[in-house]
C-alpha cells in the first residue's frame, strides 16, 4: 500500500510539472503561465477536479516509442466552479511536445464535453498548441475531428468559450471558430489556418504571425475573435468576469445578480442626448451606460463594425443583450460586417434565453459597390432572420433615425417585437426627407424654393414617431430621462413570455 501511495505521489508531481521547469520558465520569460497556472487563476480556489492527470500517449512510430512519457500527454482538464458556478474545463500544456493534440490528447478534451453536456454546465479551453501531432498522423487528425463534432453537438445548448493563449494554427482554429465567443491575448496568442512561411511560398506574401493571426488583426480587421487582453492575468480575470453574464446552458434563464441601481432610476441627461441636428453624430454607448445597471456594460468586439454595438448587461440584476446602432461611425449605417457581428449576438441569446434590447438609429443599409458585391442582400438578411426567429423578450426603442429596410430589420413591430418604443425624437419613414422629395417630387428639383416646402412638408409627416405611432407599430413615445424605468418594466412583463416556432430540423438561414 505504501508502495502505491508513492508511486502515486510521484505520478502526480511529474503530471503537475508538465513538460519540466526549465519548460515552464521559458513560458514564463515570454509573459505567458502554465496550464495549470491558468486553470488555478480562473477558476474559484480549491475547486479545480482534474481528470485523466495520468493518461498518456500510445504512439510509437517517428521516434514517439523512446520518448518520454508524460502523464497527461499536453492537456490538463476537469471541472470547477466560477463564482460558484459549475464549468468545464481544458487547457493545453505548451511545455508537452509543444501542446500538440494527439489520438489520447483528444480523448481527454472530447470526454469533459461530453459530461458538460449532460450537466447543463459551459465548456472553456485554454488554447496554446503548436497543432496536430504530426507522429500520430491520421490519428490526430480523427481526433480534432471528433472535437469538431461535439463543438457542432454542444452548441446552442451549452455556452462554449475559447481562450486563445498562444499558438493556434491549421486545423486547430476550427474548433475555437465554431465556439461562441472567442478572446485572445496581445502579442502572445494568434491564429491561422496557414502560417507566415506557407503563405510566403505560395503566394510570395511577406507577413508576419502577428500581422497575419495576431489578437489585434483578428478583432479589428477579420472578425474572428472577441476581444484582446493585455497578458494572461488580465484574460482570465476578465473571463470570470463575463462568465457571469451567461446561464449555464439553454435549460436555465439568464441568471440574476442581486443590484442596488433601482428599476426606476431616471436620467435627465439623456433628454439631451440626441442632437437637434440630425446630420450630427452622438455616442450610443452613452445611452447603454446610462440605462444599464450600475453603468455595468460588457462590450464584445469593440474594434470591429464600430457601427454596431454589441454586449452584455443587467436589468434590475437580470442578463440582456444589448444591439445598438452607433451613430458615430458611418452614421450607423448597416454594412456587411455590422450585420453578421449583430446577427450571431442575437441569436447567441436567443439560444440561451437572454432577452435582447436593441437602441435604433440608423439611416439605412450600405450603399456602394463595395457592398453589393460583397453581398449585402444576403448578409443584411442574416440579421433579418435573426431577429425574425428569435423568441426570447425583444424590447426596441428608436432613438433617433429609422429608415427604410433597416427600420424593419431592427427588431421592428413586424418582426415580432415585445415592446416598441421611440424617443420624440424619433423619425421613421422610407428614407430621410431630401432624399424622399427629391424623388416624389423631381420635376421640381430645380427648384429650391419649391424643394424646402416640399422638405419641411415631408417632415412635418414622418420625421417623427406618430405615423407608426398611430398605427400600432410603436406601442409608447416616451421621455429619453423613463428609458431604464421603461424597460425594466417591459422585462417584469415579459418574464413569463412563452412563444415557439413551428417545429422544424433546422431553419435555412441565408449564409
Amino acid at each position: 500500500m505504501h508502495e502505491i501511495i508513492r508511486r502515486l505521489d510521484e505520478s502526480r508531481a511529474a503530471a503537475r510539472l508538465g513538460g519540466g521547469q526549465r519548460r515552464i520558465d521559458a513560458q514564463h520569460a515570454k509573459g505567458k503561465l502554465s496550464a495549470r497556472e491558468r486553470i488555478e487563476l480562473l477558476l474559484d480556489e480549491g475547486s479545480f477536479e482534474e481528470w485523466d492527470m495520468f493518461k498518456e500517449h500510445r504512439c510509437t512510430d517517428f521516434g514517439m516509442a523512446d520518448a518520454e512519457k508524460i502523464p497527461g500527454d499536453g492537456v490538463v482538464t476537469g471541472y470547477g466552479t466560477v463564482n460558484g458556478r459549475l464549468v468545464f474545463v481544458f487547457s493545453q500544456d505548451f511545455t508537452v511536445f509543444g501542446g500538440s493534440l494527439s489520438e489520447t490528447h483528444a480523448q481527454k478534451i472530447c470526454k469533459v464535453m461530453d459530461h458538460a453536456l449532460k450537466v447543463g454546465a459551459p465548456v472553456i479551453g485554454l488554447n496554446d498548441s503548436g497543432g496536430a501531432r504530426i507522429q500520430e498522423g491520421v490519428d490526430s487528425l480523427g481526433g480534432y475531428a471528433d472535437v469538431f463534432q461535439r463543438n457542432v453537438m454542444a452548441s446552442g445548448v451549452i455556452p462554449q468559450i475559447s481562450m486563445i493563449m498562444g499558438p493556434c494554427a491549421g486545423g486547430a482554429v476550427y474548433s475555437p471558430s465554431m465556439t461562441d465567443f472567442i478572446f485572445m491575448v496581445k502579442d502572445s496568442s494568434y491564429m491561422f489556418v496557414t502560417g507566415p512561411e506557407v503563405v510566403k511560398t505560395v503566394t510570395h506574401e511577406e507577413v508576419t504571425a502577428e500581422e497575419l493571426g495576431g489578437a489585434v488583426t483578428h478583432t479589428s480587421k477579420s472578425g474572428v475573435a472577441d476581444l484582446a487582453f493585455e497578458n494572461d492575468v488580465e484574460a482570465l480575470g476578465m473571463l470570470r468576469r463575463f462568465i457571469d453574464f451567461l446561464p449555464l446552458s439553454n435549460r436555465e434563464k439568464a441568471p440574476v445578480r442581486p443590484t442596488t441601481d433601482l428599476a426606476d432610476r431616471m436620467d435627465e441627461s439623456l433628454d439631451t442626448l440626441v442632437p437637434s441636428n440630425p446630420n450630427q453624430p452622438y455616442d450610443m454607448k452613452e445611452l447603454i451606460t446610462k440605462v444599464v445597471d450600475e453603468g455595468d456594460f460588457f462590450e464584445l468586439q469593440p474594434d470591429y463594425a464600430k457601427n454596431i454595438v454589441i454586449g452584455f448587461g443587467r436589468m434590475e440584476g437580470q442578463t440582456v443583450g444589448i444591439v445598438a446602432n452607433q451613430p458615430l461611425v458611418l452614421a450607423g449605417c448597416l454594412d456587411i460586417k455590422s450585420s453578421i457581428k449583430a446577427a450571431r449576438f442575437v441569436r447567441f441569446c436567443d439560444a440561451f434565453n437572454i432577452p435582447v434590447v436593441t437602441f435604433v438609429d440608423v439611416p439605412g443599409f450600405m450603399p456602394g459597390t463595395a457592398q453589393e458585391y460583397g453581398g449585402i442582400i444576403k448578409h443584411g438578411a442574416k440579421l433579418l432572420y435573426a431577429y425574425a426567429e428569435c423568441t426570447v423578450p425583444k424590447i426596441t426603442v428608436i432613438t433617433r433615425k429609422a429608415y427604410g429596410g433597416a427600420y424593419d430589420v431592427m427588431s421592428s413591430k413586424h418582426l415580432r417585437g415585445d415592446v416598441n418604443l421611440a424617443w420624440p425624437t424619433a423619425e421613421i419613414a422610407v428614407m430621410g426627407p431630401k432624399g424622399a422629395v427629391e424623388i416624389i417630387f423631381r420635376e421640381e428639383k430645380n427648384d429650391p424654393e419649391k424643394i424646402a416646402k416640399r422638405e419641411a412638408e415631408y417632415k412635418e409627416k414622418f420625421a417623427n414617431p406618430f405615423v407608426a405611432a398611430h398605427r400600432g407599430f410603436i406601442d409608447d413615445v416616451i421621455m429619453p430621462h423613463a428609458t431604464r424605468k421603461r424597460i425594466c418594466r417591459s422585462l417584469a412583463m415579459l418574464r413569463d413570455k412563452q412563444l415557439e416556432n413551428p417545429w422544424r430540423k433546422h431553419g435555412n438561414i441565408p449564409l
